[in-house]
């Protein structure tokens, strides 16, 4: 889901909200195959796309196919043939079973209907050995993002992951606005 005040190469979001810095600290490596819940135009994805380079694989899915055009147009203008995306609702969508070393949540828990259902699709997706990671805002006030009362605190959010069958789960800031979540799969 992009963000509608910032554009997906809009170098004010990346002056908050470094892609390159988030993928690093979610450790997102060559070979990899990325999944991207959420995924808008590609703020993220496209990125992902660069680290996994060619032997890995970058699906995302987002309600909204205007931006999922947009983000399959921008791969291809790129030649990344290991991309791509899909229009359709998270809450009913499973890219595929258990193939994702990283499911990736971009600052969008809060916007979907069932945050429950997404994160047990996630589980669904993400292989043994994988990771779930979730970047959101942070549940105080701040000059941007959406409504405060709209925003999940960590707390909340650790406790919808671990619900949806993960454990193990880390905390931490990810620049000025965001926490970043990264959990495991559980038994």
């Amino acid at each position: 889901m992009s963000h509608p005040r910032f554009p997906p190469d809009d170098p004010e979001r990346r002056r908050w909200q470094d892609p390159e810095r988030v993928l690093a600290a979610i450790g997102v490596v060559p070979g990899m195959t990325f999944l991207d819940v959420g995924c808008g135009e590609g703020y993220f994805a496209l990125p992902a796309a660069r680290r996994v380079g060619a032997s890995g694989r970058v699906c995302g899915i987002d309600i909204n196919g205007e931006a999922v055009t947009r983000l399959r147009d921008r791969a291809a203008d790129a030649g990344m043939d290991w991309v791509s995306a899909r229009a359709g609702a998270a809450e009913e969508t499973v890219l595929c079973s258990g193939c994702g070393d990283v499911v990736f949540f971009g600052i969008c828990l809060h916007d979907f209907s069932d945050p429950g259902r997404v994160l047990r699709n996630a589980r669904r997706m993400v292989r043994e050995g994988g990771v779930l990671a979730d970047l959101d805002w942070h549940a105080r006030e701040m000059p941007i993002g959406p409504p405060r009362e709209k925003r999940f605190p960590p707390e909340y959010a650790l406790a919808l992951i671990r619900e949806a069958g993960f454990h193990l789960p880390s905390l931490q800031d990810c620049g000025p606005y965001h926490y970043l979540i990264l959990a495991r799969p559980g038994p």
